[in-house]
């Protein structure tokens, strides 16, 4: 509110390049933006890697850094960040200006889970918990409803266990 489209670029770019380098570290592959949306993804080479772990640490990490940044917490920024796993159709499209994309239910999914979403929450499908409940802490598990899928139980990300090493 009240920001120039310059200010909004520059904010939007900061965030966004300190989140490339959070994917970088974590191993993951950035798929793209979407005006204030930030799409990443793992496992798309690999299935034998942690890849829900890396994303969860990646999406805990995201949160600390806006929160954490002086700057960026005066702006009031909200951050929704929603998980999930499954299969993914992966590729390029186009002729001329080409984009490399990511289809299917788990892509939809992980978007409504997001839009559903309370802001500063790391919130993840049933499918992710069952692969992170041993490394990572969770509320409750809550059901919502999304938009053709209905009710589904999601899983509010707390953080690491004790004693569970990061990646």
């Amino acid at each position: 509110e009240g920001m120039t489209p310059q200010q909004v670029f520059a904010m939007l770019n900061k965030i966004f390049s300190c989140f490339d380098e959070l994917a970088e570290k974590y191993g993951l592959e950035k798929i793209k933006t979407i005006g204030d949306a930030y799409m990443v993804a793992g496992g798309l080479n690999d299935e034998r890697g942690d890849f829900s772990g890396a994303l969860a640490e990646m999406a805990l990490e995201m949160c600390r850094l806006l929160h954490d940044d002086v700057q960026l917490n005066e702006m009031r920024l909200e951050l929704r960040i929603g998980m999930g796993t499954g299969p993914v159709v992966a590729g390029v499209v186009g002729k001329k200006k080409f984009i490399y994309d990511l289809w299917g239910d788990t892509v939809n999914i992980a978007s409504r889970v997001t839009s559903e979403g309370v802001p500063g929450v790391v919130q993840v499908d049933d499918r992710t918990y069952q692969r992170l409940q041993h490394r990572f802490e969770f509320h409750p598990p809550q059901t919502i409803y999304l938009k053709g899928k209905g009710n589904m139980v999601v899983h509010r990300l707390i953080g690491c266990r004790s004693g569970s090493a990061a990646a």
